[in-house]
């Protein structure tokens, strides 16, 4: 069979898109056509549908011409936007659905978190222009209006409207943390969800964002990595009760019955170790965790667990680390005590008198821990982010020496007091 012909396709000359103008001031040959880009996405498209025969529609879809985004050029260079502009929804055809009759439709905290895992699990893949399956466009605000269900694809200048302002003390999972630029929006404007504290001192919490290169979900010191003093946090106007966790059966209102103990405890790898972590994470218990619940079941799951069943009331047996059908219960449905802030920290160690502090031999060569983490995101939040290229892990690195020595030298030391190895003096300057 003879393989497909494929030619380049020029832009429209008065096309304002961004796609557009972004390929009108790129460096081409000259051009034979001057149909839109969308046209060359048909020819491809339709080529190769001919070729390897009929096959589903993908997942993520380019939808006709957007208009530029608020406050960008249209044409006269083309900036690199972080994001697309206000848009509405589009299907899987490229049509644009019909608007809303509820601006603000309500929702819970739970289908807000679970439909922002949708996109994490799916790793869905970044981008200002492509709209996914479910009709909300690939980039970090396309991603919150997903999550919150909106009618319409929204940008940073536009979602606070669908909001409150709220505290950091108010947050809870599934508020959102909003930085716009209105001078230039270009420059550093982003929007993530708020997953829950990981740290009894709400140093760090739970992000759900898109971001290149796909969706993701991590520990994030507050309230973001970069320009810190400019996000602000919001909550969804149509919100109603509910408990960010284990999804719901659809057909059901009843909590998500209890898999069985099998589930859980050594050697136990499964979605359910990951929930059942989340949900102790909404509850208090994040401080337990250094890179956040996962599906292989460990200690800072059992000591979790046991913190969340301590809180209440329950001893022995009853207070094992271990889930049953009791703990299960009260997290899914929100009910019971959280894990106090007190008891979430009275694990910490004390070295040196100071609190918190573990000891030297945590921070040195081949040492792989949750202090290691810790410190690292206290860095960031400091100031001294620049050393890492992927952000603070649990195993000591160079980066972590080399942003260590940065802080000690910010404090006047010199020599062997700025080695770069953290002691309690450093330690307590830091966390103070």
């Amino acid at each position: 069979m003879t393989a497909p012909a494929f030619e380049e396709v020029d832009p429209a000359s008065d096309c304002g898109c961004p796609g557009c103008a972004r390929h009108r001031v790129s460096p081409r040959p000259p051009g034979r056509f001057g149909r839109h880009p969308a046209a060359r996405g048909v020819v491809v498209v339709a080529a190769a549908s001919a070729a390897l025969g009929a096959a589903p529609a993908a997942a993520a879809v380019t939808a006709p011409h957007a208009q530029p985004r608020p406050g960008a050029p249209a044409a006269d260079g083309g900036p690199a936007t972080p994001q697309g502009p206000r848009a509405p929804l589009y299907g899987r055809a490229g049509k644009p659905a019909e608007p809303p009759l509820v601006p603000t439709p309500a929702t819970t905290r739970t289908k807000i978190i679970n439909r922002a895992r949708t996109w994490v699990d799916a790793e869905v893949p970044y981008s200002m222009n492509d709209y996914w399956s479910d009709g909300y466009r690939q980039d970090c605000s396309g991603f919150v209006s997903m999550a919150w269900g909106l009618g319409s694809n929204e940008w940073t200048g536009s979602l606070d409207q669908f909001g409150v302002k709220i505290t950091k003390e108010e947050l809870q999972p599934g508020d959102m943390l909003l930085f716009h630029n209105p001078d230039n929006p270009e420059r550093g404007s982003h929007v993530v969800l708020f997953g829950g504290w990981t740290d009894h001192t709400h140093a760090n919490y739970l992000v759900y964002e898109q971001t290149p290169p796909h969706a993701r979900s991590q520990p994030t010191p507050y309230p973001y990595w970069t320009h810190a003093d400019k996000y602000v946090p919001y909550r969804y106007k149509g919100v109603t009760a509910g408990t960010a966790g284990v999804q719901q059966a659809a057909d059901s209102k009843k909590p998500a019955p209890f898999p069985g103990a099998g589930f859980f405890g050594d050697g136990a790898h499964n979605k359910y170790v990951t929930q059942f972590g989340r949900l102790l994470v909404s509850r208090g218990a994040g401080s337990f965790y250094t890179e956040g619940p996962g599906p292989a079941w460990g200690e800072a799951d059992r000591r979790a667990t046991r913190a969340f069943q301590l809180a209440q009331g329950w001893t022995g047996e009853d207070a094992d680390g271990l889930p049953g059908p009791r703990t299960w219960k009260l997290l899914v449905t929100g009910q019971g005590k959280n894990i106090a802030s007190a008891a979430a920290g009275s694990a910490r160690p004390a070295s040196h008198g100071v609190p918190g502090y573990p000891g030297r031999n945590l921070f040195r060569p081949g040492a792989e821990n949750e202090y290691v983490t810790q410190l690292g995101q206290q860095l960031v939040k400091k100031g001294f982010g620049s050393f890492y290229a992927d952000g603070p892990g649990p195993s000591w690195g160079e980066a972590d020496r080399r942003a260590v020595e940065a802080f000690q030298r910010s404090q006047g030391w010199r020599g062997g007091a700025a080695d770069g190895y953290p002691g309690p003096e450093t330690w307590r300057r830091l966390f103070a």
